[in-house]
């Protein structure tokens, strides 16, 4: 690496969090400028196992394993199977929003708070209780690991 190189390089600081949660409303958003985006939300759990409690994340999913993954997982989704996920997420932020309608907790108008983030790995997929899909281990190569069906 030369001196140029050395000095143009940008470094950064990472926030991941991962977690076990339920896949949801997998979706393409398209952009105002033009392009698109796969999208989806999860169900985290969290709590004690036997009376878990739920965080909803919407997520942008970035890279091409992470995508291809979800993707795969598109067609048990929309036919209501329990598509499960070890994950990993990186970058969350807030949004906030208005309430379009009351409902039993907020009323038409109320402010609430989605909880955002960018999907960077999938580790594994469980759909209806079946192992789908493990991420290689170190010394395995992906050709080694369990595709999804």
């Amino acid at each position: 690496m030369n001196t140029q190189t050395q000095q143009s390089a940008k470094s950064y600081f990472n926030l991941h969090t991962q977690g076990i949660g339920y896949l949801n409303d997998i979706r393409e958003v398209e952009l105002k400028k033009g392009g698109k985006y796969l999208s989806c939300r999860i169900a985290a759990l969290t709590g004690e196992s036997s009376k878990p409690e739920y965080r909803y994340f919407d997520c942008n999913v970035n890279g091409a394993e992470a995508e291809k993954l979800i993707r795969k997982c598109e067609q048990a989704v929309n036919g209501k199977r329990k598509v499960l996920i070890s994950f990993v997420l990186a970058d969350l932020w807030t949004d906030t929003f208005t309430y379009a309608k009351d409902s039993e907790w907020h009323k038409k108008g109320d402010v609430g708070v989605s909880l955002k983030a960018r999907l960077i790995r999938v580790k594994s997929i469980k759909i209806d209780g079946e192992l789908k899909y493990q991420e290689p281990k170190p010394t395995e190569t992906p050709a080694q690991a369990e595709s999804v069906n």
